[in-house]
């Protein structure tokens, strides 16, 4: 059974249009872009603040009841109700320790059913000192030695797995506008993995 690997943020759900939206433009309304415009992930340099002040946006929306209350991607449930019984299925997402424990849970809250592994490369924080075993989400798939697809919305980890000769499926986002738009996305998941 080939097995999918699945990113959280901004591919099973919609992490950081909430996040832009809900958090962002609340204290900073006068910003004057929309969410299609955020180009870079990350965003700090459009939005006109350092990297450690978006990153405490950030985090302070994953820490608070908003994360907890995203919405799955409907394309994707849709998705894994007809298929998901098909294939192996694990979640694997770059976020602060402090906060994976709240990405596990809203993982399997929804998803569940199919994903029943869940597994995080620590993003760098200062004053977060955790074993460095695994630096990217190539290191890790390299030493989980499985993984037949891994779908995700971020073009240099998307660029650093090709090169590490892992197939990918690349998501659409602002940031990303090569990636596949949902649900057309799916329907080539049969094709990359040669079914």
């Amino acid at each position: 059974m080939k097995t999918i690997i699945w990113d959280v943020d901004d591919v099973l759900n919609n992490l950081m249009e909430a996040w832009f939206e809900k958090a962002w433009l609340q204290e900073h309304s006068d910003i004057g872009i929309g969410f299609d415009k955020l180009t870079q992930n990350p965003p700090h340099k459009l939005l006109g603040v350092s990297f450690e002040e978006y990153l405490y946006s950030l985090d302070r929306f994953r820490l608070s009841p908003s994360y907890s209350a995203l919405r799955p991607n409907p394309y994707i449930l849709e998705w894994l109700e007809k298929n998901g019984h098909r294939f192996r299925h694990v979640a694997l997402t770059a976020t602060p320790l402090r906060t994976a424990h709240i990405s596990a849970a809203w993982v399997i809250k929804y998803f569940g059913p199919w994903i029943r592994t869940f597994a995080f490369v620590p993003s760098p924080r200062k004053g977060a000192d955790v074993p460095g075993y695994d630096a990217s989400k190539l290191d890790y798939i390299n030493w989980l030695g499985q993984g037949d697809l891994i779908v995700e919305d971020n073009p240099l980890i998307l660029e650093s797995l090709e090169h590490g000769g892992i197939k990918t499926l690349s998501i659409r986002q602002p940031w990303n506008p090569e990636g596949l738009p949902f649900p057309n996305a799916l329907t080539k998941i049969e094709e990359l993995l040669s079914l």
